[in-house]
């Protein structure tokens, strides 16, 4: 008897030995702030001030404040995102059970009629009632890897829903801004419909007093349909982008409307971007890949910990008796306790090939962490660089609105008196039509430049 005790006890110890698993394998590591660049290529504005969690009122604007408060209340993408980060929890308190022992209760009665062949019925009754309780210890710590995992993909989908939020506020801005900026060109080109209008009454009373050709009156008359032309396009524009507007907004497009009317009065704030290693803490993207590769180190940990033994305890303890739902007339009590030993020998290469699987897994996320962060240091750059060369753009594009603006009128006198003719004029609304025209797309341009600075610095999230 104790031979083979011995001997058991010298199997299981090999079978253990033999299960030692695959090993302790490095990580791959992902960047750190020492990787990061020194300094940003582009300069910041002189006047940049600090970045703040609520950026949106420092443009001037109090309907878009109000816009973005609604949308983040209302947006089904903020709803949803919240959503995920529920999922999550609730994975985290699954995950987390199973660190614990499980309790079970379970009771059964009825009753049993046979009678054998020529004879009479005769039946017994049975009840029972049984507590169970078992409990997998986490000798190798693939549960609590479990957990971990849990808890990482939680974070995750934190960062994500914060993320989801910056995506929204930049999308409500910039497309306010678009809205306000076709509407201001719809102005300019109106008001161009009437400068042509103008000049082709001009160009007829010539024409009737034989001053001119019917050949510069379709000329006019064609300058004054393209201005007519032109409208078309701007105002489908304008409602689409209103439309686009509501959906971001979480309301529906109908009865959907914005007040303001051009881009003008509002203020371009100056941010200062601080260091480039300010992004890992700065992103909620680059912090949500950072989550999502530590839950991969867990589930390679999870994995690995497979290849090894379960072992599991039971105890049970119930009665029964020969009643109908009655446990007082002389019940049996029973009480059994037992432990388990679960080796994998043979499973074809599956646990292995989970192992490699969530190795992959874990080395692909940190080439996406790197990749994110890469994104982010780009979308820096190029913020800056926008904001930068748009604001000198807008001052050029405005003095050849000017000097565009004058030599449409100088044009005019003198064709009144007749020392030009009309193709002098017509080139001079051209050239005005367009540099004005420009000038609302380069001021867009430069507000739409500070709202991607201010997304790609994470919209002061931290």
């Amino acid at each position: 008897m104790i031979s083979s005790r011995n001997n058991l006890v010298a199997t299981l110890a090999l079978l253990l030995c033999a299960c030692a698993g695959p090993g302790k394998q490095t990580s791959p590591q992902p960047m750190d702030a020492r990787a990061m660049p020194p300094a940003w290529t582009e300069a910041a504005a002189a006047n940049s001030s600090a970045l703040t969690p609520d950026w949106w009122p420092s443009y001037g604007s109090g309907e878009l404040s109000a816009l973005i408060d609604g949308a983040v209340r209302a947006s089904p993408d903020v709803a949803i995102a919240a959503e995920h980060v529920s999922q999550a929890q609730a994975q985290v308190r699954i995950a987390g059970a199973s660190l614990f022992p499980a309790l079970d209760f379970s009771a059964a009665t009825g009753r049993r009629e046979v009678r054998p062949s020529g004879g009479t019925w005769s039946g017994t009754n049975s009840s029972s009632g049984a507590l169970s309780a078992s409990y997998e210890i986490d000798l190798w710590g693939r549960l609590a890897a479990g957990r971990r995992a849990a808890d990482a993909t939680l974070r995750a989908s934190r960062y994500d829903q914060e993320t989801v939020r910056l995506t929204l506020v930049a999308g409500v801005a910039s497309g306010y801004f678009q809205l306000l900026s076709l509407r201001q060109r719809t102005a300019i080109a109106r008001q161009n419909l009437a400068t042509a209008e103008r000049v082709f009454k001009v160009v007829d009373a010539r024409v009737r007093f034989g001053a001119n050709s019917a050949l510069d009156l379709a000329r006019q008359q064609a300058a004054v349909l393209g201005q007519q032309a032109a409208l078309v396009p701007l105002q489908l524009q304008e409602r689409q982008t209103l439309y686009a507007l509501a959906i971001l907004a979480g309301r529906p497009p109908e009865g959907y409307s914005v007040t303001d009317t051009e881009l003008g009065g509002f203020s371009i704030p100056q941010v200062a971007p601080g260091l480039p290693a300010d992004l890992l803490t700065r992103r909620p993207d680059i912090s949500s890949a950072e989550a999502q590769l530590a839950a991969a180190n867990a589930n390679v940990a999870a994995a690995r910990a497979a290849l090894l033994p379960d072992i599991s305890l039971s105890g049970s303890a119930g009665l029964a008796s020969g009643v109908l739902v009655n446990f007082l007339n002389s019940p049996t009590a029973t009480l059994a306790l037992g432990a388990a030993l679960l080796q994998p020998i043979f499973d074809g290469g599956r646990l292995r090939g989970q192992v490699d699987l969530a190795a992959s897994r874990e080395r692909e996320l940190v080439e996406n962490y790197r990749k994110t962060i890469y994104a982010a240091l780009a979308d820096v750059e190029s913020a800056l660089a926008a904001g930068g060369r748009a604001a000198d753009q807008e001052v050029l594009q405005g003095q050849i609105a000017a000097q565009a603006r004058i030599a449409l009128q100088l044009a005019e006198v003198r064709y009144r008196a007749g020392e030009d003719d009309l193709l002098v004029v017509l080139d001079a609304q051209r050239t005005l039509f367009q540099a004005e025209d420009q000038l609302a797309q380069v001021r867009l341009s430069r507000l739409q430049a500070s709202i991607s600075l201010y997304k790609a610095l994470g919209g002061g999230w931290r």
